[in-house]
């Protein structure tokens, strides 16, 4: 009689017990459906009605005008505080949308629905036979720049250190080549954001600036390439002044809209 009431209990235990999971899974169900949808809504690709849509929206327009003056501003402090003459402008502004979700390599292009960044080239020209007193004009810029933050001068990042004082020298014939004496002739400044490149004047084989490449479509505001002005070549540049200066100013990222979140503005 006791093993029959004990059957009796356990059968009625398990029927429980099935009720109560079948709700539980069905829950599960509809919540791996709703966590799939949603996956599936945001790492979609931004399809290039959006991209356009976001481009031209009044915060990228905003974004984009910010970023192209404080560039333009960066090009025209060399040609007001130092000897570079300004000949040529390049503007590169590309937005871009992102991609579908990147399950294995992720390099990040899936995390947002729009990435818009600019780059600005700029050419000047110099006397080929004062380039010392050139960089010496640069560095004097750069240096009265560090010390009054805030200034036009500050946007030239390059100064009288080690490496700066030694290349003057160099050019003005006092003092060695600074990468040594079997080195190539020394025909650039880097630093963070910035790359000041020019003609070479010493080497037996000399390097020359090369011509801008060939621009991207000029489709705005999806993509922007502005050469001024247009017909100006750097050779053009080298035959009026004696030299080339190319200012590179690397690429800016001014506005992104994530996928889970609002813009951000740069």
């Amino acid at each position: 009689m006791e093993e029959h009431e004990a059957a009796r209990l356990s059968a009625r235990n398990d029927r429980r017990q099935r009720r109560c999971r079948g709700p539980q899974t069905k829950s599960g169900a509809l919540l791996a459906a709703a966590l799939f949808a949603l996956s599936a809504c945001t790492s979609a690709a931004t399809s290039p009605k959006e991209l356009r849509r976001l481009a031209d929206s009044s915060q990228a327009t905003q974004a984009r005008e910010k970023t192209e003056m404080r560039l333009r501003a960066v090009v025209q402090a060399y040609a007001d505080r130092t000897p570079l003459t300004l000949g040529l402008v390049v503007v590169r502004d590309l937005c871009q949308g992102g991609s579908g979700k990147q399950w294995f390599f992720q390099d990040g292009h899936d995390t947002y629905k729009i990435k818009c960044s600019m780059n600005i080239t700029a050419y000047y020209g110099a006397d080929r036979n004062r380039i010392g007193d050139v960089l010496d004009k640069v560095l004097t810029a750069g240096d009265r720049g560090q010390s009054q933050p805030g200034t036009p001068g500050s946007t030239i990042p390059f100064a009288h250190d080690n490496y700066g004082s030694r290349l003057v020298e160099y050019y003005r014939g006092n003092g060695p080549n600074p990468h040594g004496s079997d080195a190539p002739e020394p025909t650039q400044l880097f630093t963070s954001g910035q790359t000041l490149t020019w003609d070479a004047v010493r080497d037996r084989k000399p390097f020359f600036i090369e011509e801008p490449p060939s621009g991207m479509d000029n489709d705005p505001p999806v993509t922007r390439f502005l050469r001024e002005p247009e017909s100006r070549t750097v050779s053009d540049i080298r035959r009026k002044h004696g030299i080339a200066f190319k200012l590179e100013i690397g690429y800016v990222d001014y506005y992104k809209v994530f996928k889970r979140d609002q813009d951000s503005a740069k």
